[in-house]
């Protein structure tokens, strides 16, 4: 259920992916401003209290921007061939003690009443160059050993080996085949 709601069977090149962030950026952009427009309507200057930003458009679109940004980071990740679903908790879960330790020593924080600490930040931008520029698998087929995935094929002749081998082979990099038994 999860798969189909959050794309974690689907897969996402990286034109794709890099393309429906910059939309989905413009169409934020363009929702936020109409969002301030409501607020503001005729005088822009007017300080309102934060309690009164906080309506049901501003939850609504942040729910909305979150759930399409997981989203397409689910579907770039599939792509990549790496488990979102071990990955995005695991993800979560380092932004949690990031803030966390930014909390309790802001010693450690990059600035001033900052919500995280540079190695926070460095885990942010390493996953967003790797969603960016690690190259993905095929395009517009499942996983290996995934339903509608290439299935591994069996060596034939005298010398072949077992799809175990074959398997743990293209895994590791080497080519345990030609070893003699």
């Amino acid at each position: 259920m999860l798969g189909f709601l959050f794309g974690f069977n689907a897969r996402l090149g990286r034109m794709q992916f890099f393309l429906a962030t910059i939309a989905l950026a413009i169409v934020m952009t363009g929702i936020c401003f109409a969002i301030a427009s409501y607020f503001y309507p005729y005088n822009p200057r007017a300080a309102l209290p934060s309690a009164q930003l906080i309506g049901w458009p501003v939850v609504v679109a942040g729910l909305g921007f979150a759930y399409a940004t997981f989203t397409l980071q689910s579907m770039r990740i599939r792509d990549i061939g790496w488990d979102p679903v071990c990955l995005i908790p695991a993800w979560v879960a380092i932004l949690i003690v990031d803030k966390l330790v930014a909390n309790k020593f802001p010693s450690l924080a990059y600035g001033h009443d900052s919500p995280g600490t540079l190695v926070g930040a460095a885990v942010n931008l390493l996953l967003f160059l790797a969603l960016t520029f690690w190259p993905g698998g095929e395009y517009g087929c499942a996983a290996p050993g995934e339903a509608g995935g290439k299935p591994d094929k069996p060596a034939r002749g005298p010398e072949a080996a077992s799809v175990a081998a074959a398997r743990l082979a293209r895994a590791s990099g080497a080519d345990l085949s030609r070893r003699a038994f």
